[in-house]
């Protein structure tokens, strides 16, 4: 982990309440996708955990969703702006295990950790398949982006305004065969792809967070194995078999 001063270089709405923040700084403590960043954001108490959609050496690109007052000041925020940030926080995904043909999925916010996942997945000659879910045509991103990459991607809504009507899960017959599965979105879905997907997987969690390091201790949560583990330090990501429905 590391604190940074970061400088907004690019703030702007792609989605329905969705919006993309670029900014220069210190990267280096980032090392895996799937890794957090904490935002200091003036009038508020509290940092906000935002997911990584990309990083290179001194550029580091975040999508958020704005969905109270802190996410609402961000989204206000102009180029030049700079913010205090935590990096390379959390455990991030482990491409090791992914197998040729790895399958990444989705859901709303939880798609923008997969990009930075597939694109070094694609990058050690892995086959990349997505599945990235979303309630409605107006919420969808990110689309051209994963297949401007190389990667088989169907687009689901809940409504059926555009791509394949319907959840996520029923698009897995559609992305067959796989040989492992990384995840990212609410807690119902990742629930039934672990029920659903015939191979084993990780799964990005989200909790509230107080810290975001470890210290507070307020994201714990019990394992299969009978141990605690703290979303913000031992996770986000954890394995299929050790999460506790």
């Amino acid at each position: 982990m590391k604190q940074g001063i970061f400088t907004i270089t690019e703030n702007r709405k792609i989605a329905k309440d969705i919006y993309i923040m670029s900014m220069e700084g210190d990267t280096s403590a980032f090392t895996r996708p799937g890794q957090f960043a904490n935002l200091e954001v003036k009038g508020f108490y509290l940092r906000r955990p935002i997911s990584v959609y990309d990083w290179e050496d001194g550029k580091l690109v975040m999508i958020y969703k704005v969905v109270g007052e802190g996410t609402q000041a961000m989204s206000e925020m102009e180029v030049g702006e700079q913010m205090d940030l935590l990096t390379g926080l959390g455990n991030g995904f482990d491409t090791a295990k992914s197998g040729d043909t790895p399958l990444l999925v989705g859901g709303g916010v939880g798609v923008p950790p997969l990009y930075a996942l597939a694109k070094k997945l694609i990058a050690e000659g892995k086959t990349v398949k997505a599945i990235l879910g979303f309630a409605s045509a107006e919420d969808v991103f990110c689309e051209e982006e994963f297949k401007a990459l190389g990667v088989e991607t169907v687009i689901v809504t809940a409504d059926g305004s555009y791509g394949k009507k319907g959840f996520v899960t029923d698009a897995l017959k559609d992305v067959e065969p796989y040989t492992y599965f990384y995840t990212c979105g609410p807690k119902a879905m990742l629930q039934a792809l672990c029920e659903q997907c015939t191979t084993s997987g990780e799964l990005s969690l989200e909790e509230r967070m107080g810290c975001g390091f470890g210290a507070c201790m307020g994201c714990t949560c019990e394992t299969t194995k009978g141990e605690k583990k703290r979303i913000c330090k031992e996770g986000p990501v954890l394995e299929k078999e050790e999460i506790v429905w």
